[in-house]
């Protein structure tokens, strides 16, 4: 990055793209639930590393300055679908007086509901529903494997902050998934199981 930096080196530019593509391309998926936002999201983290170059200093670890561009792209995006759906829930309200019914098109068919059944898309879907500060924590421990102190060091936040959020990101999960886990027929001590492994941190 330093290479980036002093010399516009755009083969070094190149080398961390492809070393860092997949992990950023993991999270903004994660944050955001949707694998072709996940990608595009990904350019942009990489696009805005790219036009920061000039204020990039190594006093830390690369891995926390490109952790943190990658979550502010997030949260950008986060930002501007909750303004979509309020302008939406807006514009209905306003309008026809009562929300837009769902149409009967997106009722799930039996080949969906077989895959929403999967363990993996319940925590995927429970994980979209726990608000972004604990979502991050999770995702950041989870999925991406980081300490508790490198998370930390990227939120810019005490580790007990870190540690606070993680308790509440666990409950908060739980109370979404068991409910859910009991709905497609699971046994309580499996759904526990699942719970019990997203917590070993």
């Amino acid at each position: 990055m330093w290479r980036v930096k002093t010399h516009d080196d755009h083969q070094e530019f190149a080398r961390l793209v492809r070393r860092w593509e997949d992990p950023i391309r993991r999270l903004c998926t994660r944050m955001t639930g949707d694998a072709h936002r996940g990608e595009d999201l990904k350019q942009d983290t990489f696009l805005r590393l790219f036009e920061k170059r000039k204020v990039y200093e190594p006093t830390g670890r690369f891995s926390t300055y490109l952790w943190r561009i990658a979550l502010n792209v997030c949260f950008d995006e986060l930002r501007r679908q909750e303004r979509r759906r309020q302008f939406v829930r807006e514009e209905f309200e306003g309008g026809a007086g009562k929300p837009l019914e769902e149409p009967a098109g997106d009722e799930p068919g039996p080949d969906q509901l077989a895959v929403q059944a999967d363990e993996g898309n319940l925590v995927r879907k429970a994980l979209l529903q726990v608000p972004d500060i604990y979502r991050t924590v999770l995702v950041l421990r989870h999925y991406e494997d980081l300490k508790l102190a490198q998370i930390a060091e990227v939120l810019d936040i005490p580790e007990g902050t870190v540690n606070s959020r993680m308790a509440e990101a666990l409950s908060r999960l739980s109370r979404i998934l068991v409910p859910q886990l009991r709905e497609v027929t699971r046994p309580a001590s499996e759904s526990n199981r699942l719970i019990q492994e997203i917590s070993v941190l």
